[in-house]
């Protein structure tokens, strides 16, 4: 299984990379799209609807402004989708997040924080790890090690005083 990674636009990139190359460290494939929910809806639709036969566990959509395409995406497929909303200049991303948190029944879309695109690749592993035994194993030590970090930091801080 593989995690899709689609955004509204290319100039999205930037702020997803972090989800991408969080999932691509665990070794489980990406594939990522520049698909319009208003611009070309045809091929948001063909997409979703085709995800699972081409192999796609979990498809993290992110969007800014009117943010649609999660909640389009949900609309034509069964895969969890993840919703990923980034910061437009105008509403500071909080357009895009009250967007994808507020789907009407039915459609459930799991969102995360504004340009939060390492904790979406981190809740699509959590996700396909409910399946597949070496990525939630991974998952276990990614969380080990960092906890292991905090401490090391605690040690360091508390030291000094």
């Amino acid at each position: 299984m593989k995690v899709a990674f689609v955004m509204g636009s290319d100039s999205d990139l930037e702020i997803v990379k972090p989800g991408i190359e969080v999932v691509k460290s665990f070794g489980v494939d990406v594939e990522v799209r520049v698909i319009s929910a208003h611009r070309t809806p045809q091929i948001a639709e063909e997409f979703a609807k085709n995800a699972r036969q081409n192999g796609v566990g979990v498809i993290v959509a992110a969007a800014g402004m009117a943010a649609h395409l999660a909640g389009v995406l949900a609309a034509y497929t069964t895969l969890p989708v993840v919703a990923l909303p980034i910061a437009a200049k105008r509403l500071d991303g909080l357009d895009a997040l009250l967007a994808m948190v507020q789907m009407p029944p039915g459609i459930p879309v799991a969102t995360v924080g504004i340009d939060g695109a390492k904790n979406a690749g981190l809740l699509a592993l959590q996700i396909l790890g409910v399946s597949d035994k070496e990525v939630a194993a991974k998952m276990l030590q990614f969380k080990e090690d960092m906890a292991k970090q905090v401490i090391a930091k605690d040690e360091k801080v508390s030291a000094q005083f």
